[in-house]
């Protein structure tokens, strides 16, 4: 492909999958050239605004795979069709990169994961909030020691009220696969573990708590989080759940994430405790302006505190970037999913340990 210009596709024509359209549309040396989705009005419409031709819109995304005639693809479908649509796309030698989560449990990531291996093509997942600039800096910041050993660490996404959409795929386990920590605290565990330079987590004791939710209360009023495409349905999955990790390291990392609960407003946080000094990220609504980065430590002996500049944050465009990177590196053996199919298994023993309500170890 180094020499010939890739055939893009998207499934999905909700938010994210409109963010993985207008990175396509802005990358270089790349045609976007499908479209699918069950909402035949979006699909005109997005079809229209990104030039796709009428033949190439399509509503069952089995014949955008079929028909298309591609070399990559973004799945921004519903969690329960990411192995799916993954694994027929892998099967016709298309490259995926799929939205958070991976799949809806583990064991359904690993089939995506086996059909990358099958057909060594590239199966990636868009974790995009790490592609935060603020994220980014820290990274660079532990990275070349400032912190030492960091042996504790806190994260945390939190709603006051942001259930995106009672009744919806999103609040149905059968569809989502779980809650806020399917779909919130899966980016802030991603997002420690990238910091952390990937520790193994060895066993998980968690919480679950659904509070909101089944008394019909704590949906978001924004028309942008509410989520459709699927018949209602009952609300079946948790709305806040904390989790603690114990890491292979000897480090743990406390984990929260919440769809409804009564706090002032909107929060999210990444708190880093090492032994040569702390950091601290906080902000609140995904596009807020107003965040920070602090680094607190020691120069000459004299207490310090540290506010890095920060640069841009990188989005869903820079995801799309990766993903189109990887591809065209010819080298996939890397990129075969198993990082977010680490999520997974977390995850997946974040909530055996809340069923049971004791840890789970994980295996080695």
């Amino acid at each position: 492909m180094s020499g010939e210009r890739p055939r893009a596709g998207v499934i999905g024509l909700g938010w994210a999958g409109q963010q993985h359209l207008a990175a396509y549309a802005k990358a270089a040396d790349v045609d976007l050239v499908a479209l699918a989705g069950m909402e035949t009005d979006a699909l005109q419409r997005l079809g229209d605004q990104y030039g796709i031709s009428k033949e190439h819109r399509y509503t069952d995304w089995q014949d955008l795979i079929d028909h298309g005639q591609l070399d990559l693809l973004s799945s921004a479908a519903p969690t329960a069709l990411h192995a799916p649509i993954a694994v027929a796309a892998l099967n016709a030698g298309i490259h995926v990169l799929s939205e958070k989560p991976i799949a809806e449990n583990a064991e359904t990531a690993r089939l995506m994961v086996e059909a990358a291996e099958r057909n060594d093509r590239v199966l990636d997942v868009s974790f995009n909030h790490r592609n935060r600039g603020h994220v980014k800096v820290l990274k660079k910041i532990i990275d070349a020691g400032l912190l030492g050993r960091i042996y504790y660490a806190k994260v945390g996404w939190l709603r006051r009220e942001g259930i995106p959409g009672l009744g919806s795929w999103f609040t149905r386990r059968a569809t989502a696969g779980g809650g806020p920590l399917m779909d919130l605290g899966v980016h802030m565990l991603d997002i420690a573990l990238y910091l952390l330079g990937e520790p193994r987590v060895r066993a998980a004791t968690a919480a679950t708590y659904a509070e909101f939710g089944p008394r019909g209360r704590g949906s978001s009023a924004s028309e942008l989080m509410r989520k459709t495409g699927i018949e209602p349905g009952p609300f079946d999955v948790e709305d806040l759940s904390t989790a603690f990790l114990r890491l292979q390291d000897g480090g743990t990392l406390l984990l929260e994430s919440s769809w409804a609960q009564w706090i002032p407003k909107d929060r999210c946080y990444v708190t880093m405790y090492g032994a040569e000094g702390g950091a601290s990220i906080e902000w609140g609504a995904p596009d807020d302006p107003d965040r920070t980065l602090n680094i607190w430590t020691e120069k000459e002996g004299v207490p310090a505190t540290l506010h890095p500049a920060i640069p841009p944050d990188g989005k869903h465009a820079e995801s799309v970037q990766d993903f189109i990177t990887k591809v065209r590196s010819g080298d996939f053996s890397n990129h075969r999913g198993k990082q977010a199919l680490a999520r997974a298994v977390v995850i997946d023993a974040c909530y055996a340990s809340a069923d049971k309500g004791s840890e789970i170890t994980l295996e080695s």
